[in-house]
């Protein structure tokens, strides 16, 4: 699918629904990646999900594979289940999708990752926010280069990419267009101009994020929780994102 540019820039949004992902079509966004439970960083998107925002959307679609939250040392059966996840993007026609693993001690999980690109031929590969987590930022990216991945979305190792802009402008130039880098995480309108200038990305991720608070007009006040606030992509964000990227 297509993946336009916005300016020679790729907008990558993250969007957590079929809902969400349609908004930061009709935003301008180049492509989203797809998940579910972004309040928790993000999980592989369902079936569901994966099969309706193939057959609505016209941009391309990456989807997380993370069958979980927390840290990103999967054991066998969670191996097995993120391959399954990959098989069944291929067979519905998603474009990308976007995995990491580590070993306990911060280095990248080789032979995890290795199955992962292999059940993905064919496919877009990013390395996630993994990356953020790994022990040696510039030796982990020699090894997704020699491993085939096609970019890494990273905040710098920092809580925010503008936060982690000095490590972004190094990896960029050592990546010396080798793989992608995309700068994630806290990107929005205020930032994503010097971000840019600064670290010489062409690709951004943003989340381009609203709070939605629950319509539920009944509360149970005995119970906790099942009735938070949600998150979805706010279509004006991202048009306003868009237009920034075409103004540079």
């Amino acid at each position: 699918m297509s993946e336009k540019s916005i300016n020679g820039i790729c907008l990558e949004i993250c969007s957590n629904s079929i809902f969400s992902a349609l908004q930061a079509q009709e935003g301008g966004a180049s492509r989203v990646e797809l998940c579910q439970n972004l309040e928790n960083g993000g999980t592989t998107p369902s079936y569901g999900q994966l099969q309706g925002a193939r057959a609505q959307l016209s941009i391309g679609i990456h989807a997380l594979i993370r069958p979980r939250g927390g840290n990103f040392l999967y054991n066998d059966s969670e191996l097995e289940a993120m391959l399954a996840d990959i098989r069944c993007c291929k067979e519905i026609g998603i474009d990308g999708v976007v995995i990491g693993a580590l070993n306990a001690d911060g280095t990248l999980a080789i032979k995890q990752l290795e199955k992962m690109i292999d059940a993905a031929a064919g496919l877009h590969i990013t390395f996630h926010r993994a990356f953020d987590r790994c022990l040696n930022p510039l030796v982990a990216m020699e090894q997704l280069i020699a491993l085939g991945v096609s970019r890494i979305l990273t905040s710098g190792q920092q809580e925010n990419a503008y936060a982690g802009k000095d490590l972004l402008k190094l990896l960029i130039e050592n990546a010396d267009q080798r793989i992608v880098i995309m700068p994630g995480a806290g990107v929005d309108a205020e930032n994503i101009a010097s971000l840019l200038a600064y670290t010489g990305a062409r690709a951004i991720h943003s989340s381009a994020k609203m709070v939605q608070p629950s319509a539920m007009t009944f509360d149970q006040p005995a119970i906790s929780g099942m009735n938070e606030d949600t998150w979805y992509t706010s279509k004006e964000k991202v048009r306003q994102l868009a237009d920034i990227l075409k103004n540079l």
